[in-house]
Formats: C-alpha cells, sequence, structure tokens
C-alpha cells in the first residue's frame, strides 16, 4: 500500500494558489483513475482507489502547510506504513515552472510542510517537485507562492496534470523514471521529424565542392593603348 500525500492549504481561497499544486496532483489522479470520493479522516481529506496492482490512500491534509506532518503522521500509523510507502507531491522553488523531478529523503529546504511532515516521520520519504519557478527575490516568496497561478502558466500547469496521472501507476509501482518520461512526454513531447532530424542531416552532410574557376587578371592597359595593341 502506498499513501501518496498532496500539500496546500484547504479552501476556496487557496485552491489555485502555487503552494497548492500538491492537492493539485492528488485531485488529478484520483479524478483520472476512478478513486473513492473524498472523506475527511486524518485531520484531512482521503481518496482510495488501485493504481495497477497498488492499492494507494490520496491524503490531502485539512491542518493548513505548517502542520501537515500531524495529518501524514496519522494516516501512515493507522495503516501501519513505513516512509518508505510515503510519496509528497508539493511545490518546489528551485525548479523552472513545468519541471518535475523525483527525490528520496534529505532536508526540506525551507518548505514549511516538508519540514512539518520531517517532524512527525522523519526525512526517508519519497518527495514528488513541482516547479512553479522563483519570484527573484526571498522577501517576495510568501506572496508569491500565495498567489494563484497566471493564466499564462495554465497550459503548462494542466501538461503536467495530466502527466502526473498518467505516470502514477508506474509511481505507485517504483518506477521514477518511467513516471518522469510519462511527465515529460506531456510537457515537452518530442516534435516531429521534420524539423529537428532534417537540420540534423543537413549539418552531418558534407560540404559541396566547388570547382576552382580560372581567374582573369584585370586589364590595366590605357585607352590609348589598347587602340594600338589592336592594329598590331
Amino acid at each position: 500500500m502506498k499513501l501518496f500525500v498532496g500539500l496546500g492549504n484547504p479552501g476556496v481561497k487557496y485552491a489555485q494558489n502555487r503552494h497548492n499544486i500538491g492537492f493539485m496532483a492528488v485531485e488529478r489522479i484520483a479524478s483520472d483513475h476512478g478513486f473513492s470520493p473524498w472523506r475527511a479522516k486524518f485531520q484531512g481529506q482521503t481518496s482510495e482507489g488501485r493504481l495497477g496492482s497498488e492499492k494507494v490512500i490520496l491524503l490531502k491534509p485539512d491542518t493548513f502547510m505548517n502542520l501537515s506532518g500531524q495529518s501524514v503522521g496519522e494516516a501512515m500509523r493507522f495503516h501501519k506504513l513505513t516512509p518508505q510507502d510515503v510519496v509528497v507531491f508539493h511545490d518546489e522553488l528551485d525548479l523552472a515552472p513545468s519541471k518535475c523531478r523525483l527525490k528520496t529523503g534529505g532536508g526540506h529546504a525551507g518548505h514549511n510542510g516538508l519540514r512539518s511532515i520531517h517532524q512527525h516521520i522523519g526525512e526517508a520519504y519519497d518527495r514528488v517537485r513541482l516547479g512553479i519557478g522563483h519570484p527573484g527575490h526571498k522577501d517576495r516568496v510568501a506572496g508569491y507562492v500565495l498567489s494563484d497561478f497566471a493564466k499564462a502558466e495554465q497550459v503548462w500547469l494542466d501538461d503536467m496534470m495530466r502527466g502526473i496521472s498518467d505516470g502514477a501507476g508506474a509511481l505507485a509501482e517504483g518506477d521514477g523514471p518511467k513516471f518522469l518520461n510519462a511527465v515529460a512526454l506531456r510537457v515537452a513531447p518530442p516534435r516531429s521529424g521534420t524539423g529537428t532530424a532534417q537540420a540534423s542531416k543537413s549539418k552531418n552532410k558534407p560540404e559541396k565542392l566547388v570547382k576552382n574557376e580560372p581567374t582573369v587578371e584585370e586589364d590595366t592597359r590605357s585607352p590609348m593603348e589598347k587602340l594600338v595593341d589592336r592594329f598590331r
């Protein structure tokens, strides 16, 4: 059994915030894979279903971000899970928007949700780091993560959510590379061979040899000299 945890803040006010991208990820998995309706449990909202051969519990803590670990710890203890059974989806300032990376263990890098989870279950759990970019200065971080995604970001955001849903089964089975590949295929699908392949062919094609033309010397004679030469 796996516990997939999406981090965010509860309530309509925060629903479209960048900080809530973890909630968005598990909501998309639940919707696309026919999971049970969400219900209140473990100081949060849970939904259950299967991804391939794995039973998976989805969890959205209702404790607000800074106390996420309370909800995660309660769910983990109830189901007798270890930290290795837990996968946390969270926003990542240090990754460019639309980038997705996997990490096991390590520090929390100042993320309040991860800091709380560290305090309750330790650090040996898996994280799906979802890039939202950085506002450029640390003083702007709080306002940035608690603001909604811009309209211009909706395309890549939807592609990322589709990719996460596509690869959810592989993630549940522990196949990280396959999961990341599913996300990449949605966010940055390969181009058709008409452009890149042709450019590559052209680049590797031997240059056409140009035959040397005979050189023609410049005529420096004066008009009078030319006339004299004609009658020689």
